[in-house]
């Protein structure tokens, strides 16, 4: 079933620029006061759907594309860059090659996830404007910002470690303090503890009400927090949650995993949080990117100039390495869910292997037929699923964080694809199986990362099986130094330099 949609409606749609401080200067669409509007129950819920919108930005907006989980892939080692050529989606070959610069780099997301957090803020400061507003529908909207406000926030955090954290939106000239990576870190996890202390979102939501975020999405959020930091002391309560989730009895594993990436299979059992588009009636366009609609997402990555049996073309970005094509077992059945083969003719672009990611390739049966053709697409982003869940307990039980059932939980998200197939409960068989099992989800670089992997698998590298021999994958070496991206220099330049750099890029 297709999820609730969020419409922003056009009183709180006020458009943001994409520099630094613009979106802070939000012009009243009306001659009447916000003091005055947001005070009643009708237009506070528009301000937490306000809330929810910039979740879908990523894929373009701000002039650039970065859909979150594609961009996250890109800094692994499941995909190439692809495209016509290394000048094509220049930043997005230079962050892949560990080679960015804080010039011409990637933007678009620190100013979408501010604008995010400047939307929760103005939404939980007009809680109190509500004049009878009951307590309990007062908690419930102030939890939801607070978990969308971290979860923004951790995008911040992963990509660039250092930056400004505010809790109250700042007033002119607009800047704030600046924290280190570790300091951003506990401010984060510390606010979303506060939100699940709050007790006020289910588990799930149902009904009209799926695409909130729930509980089950602020535990696996916080999960995702402490065991990227690997915080030894947060990690005992994330097995707690994780275990919380399973034993809940509201999610179960798909049983057809091909079927999660099909409409049908949006807001299944499996789902526990989805970044949510739709391709019907849809208004995005490149004229209003933030307009509700669709997403430009399999337009980016599927072939160019494509058209067989249902699927249609793309602009060939992110083809799928071909040693990711050959780490699935052929009786797998996650290899074809996730690498489609384009077998019909099509236009080869650079670091062409002949696979894309079937997760998201075009298809006519996701494609709407109303506003831009390029973005009518209704994939949502699975970004958390209950597999997930599965895995993290187990593994924080083989890491000795409390005790549990590791290998039934590892072995029910095995046999799903490997019927019959018992594995052993040990870290490299987990390692294996979340590779195996996330992508094109955007999960593989940050797992890297923390298991301190990155050094030894993030090389420079070719694909022996280029479809063009002469074209070149992986330029560069990860090193601890660029385990995040460059802070733009427009940032930098607007803060009037009180935002101080990443050293690895001074």
């Amino acid at each position: 079933m297709k999820a609730y949609r969020l419409i922003i409606a056009a009183l709180v749609a006020s458009l943001f620029t994409c520099s630094c401080t613009a979106w802070l200067e939000v012009e009243n669409p009306t001659a009447q006061p916000i003091e005055e509007y947001f005070t009643t129950e009708e237009h506070l819920t528009e301000a937490l759907v306000a809330a929810y919108d910039p979740l879908e930005w990523t894929d373009w907006s701000c002039g650039q594309y970065n859909p979150i989980n594609i961009l996250f892939e890109i800094l692994g080692d499941n995909v190439w860059v692809g495209g016509s050529d290394r000048t094509d989606m220049k930043i997005w070959h230079d962050a892949a090659d560990f080679d960015a610069h804080p010039v011409d780099c990637i933007a678009s997301v620190w100013t979408e996830a501010y604008s995010g957090v400047k939307r929760c803020n103005d939404c939980i400061q007009y809680i109190g404007w509500v004049k009878g507003l009951p307590e309990e529908k007062a908690k419930t909207i102030e939890a939801q910002c607070l978990v969308l406000r971290c979860f923004y926030y951790s995008w911040i955090w992963k990509l660039w470690g250092s930056a400004v954290y505010y809790d109250t939106n700042l007033l002119p000239p607009y800047v704030g303090d600046q924290f280190s990576a570790d300091e951003m870190y506990e401010k984060i996890i510390t606010d979303l503890q506060k939100a699940i202390d709050l007790k006020a979102l289910p588990m799930k939501w149902s009904g009209d009400e799926i695409g909130k975020v729930g509980t089950a999405t602020a535990y696996m959020l916080y999960a995702e927090l402490a065991m990227y930091q690997n915080d030894a002391q947060r990690l005992p309560k994330a097995l707690e949650y994780m275990k919380e989730i399973i034993t809940s009895g509201q999610f179960s594993l798909n049983p057809d995993y091909a079927e999660l990436w099909t409409e049908e299979g949006e807001w299944c059992s499996e789902t526990i949080f989805d970044i949510n588009y739709k391709s019907e009636n849809q208004e995005r366009s490149y004229d209003w990117t933030m307009g509700a609609g669709g997403t430009w997402i399999p337009q980016l990555i599927s072939p160019n100039n494509y058209s067989a049996d249902g699927y249609r073309g793309g602009w060939g970005f992110c083809p799928v390495r071909t040693k990711t094509v050959n780490m699935f077992a052929d009786n797998d059945a996650r290899k074809a869910a996730t690498c489609f083969h384009a077998t019909s003719s099509y236009n080869v672009r650079y670091q062409d292997t002949g696979y894309f990611l079937e997760k998201y390739v075009a298809k006519d049966a996701y494609h709407g037929d109303t506003g831009a053709s390029d973005c009518a697409f209704g994939n949502n982003i699975r970004y958390y699923r209950y597999a997930e869940t599965l895995l993290n307990a187990a593994e924080l039980v083989i890491a000795g964080y409390g005790t549990g059932e590791s290998e039934k939980w590892l072995n029910e998200v095995h046999q799903r694809s490997i019927p019959g197939e018992k594995i052993e409960a040990t870290l490299e068989n987990i390692k294996t199986e979340r590779h195996l099992e996330f992508v094109g989800e955007g999960k593989r670089y940050f797992d890297l990362v923390r298991w301190g992997d990155a050094a030894k698998v993030l090389v420079a590298e070719d694909d022996e099986n280029f479809t063009v021999a002469s074209d070149k994958g992986r330029m560069g070496n990860w090193t601890e130094a660029h385990k995040y991206l460059p802070i733009p220099l427009s940032e930098i330049d607007a803060s009037n330099n009180t935002l101080k750099q990443n050293p690895a890029y001074l």
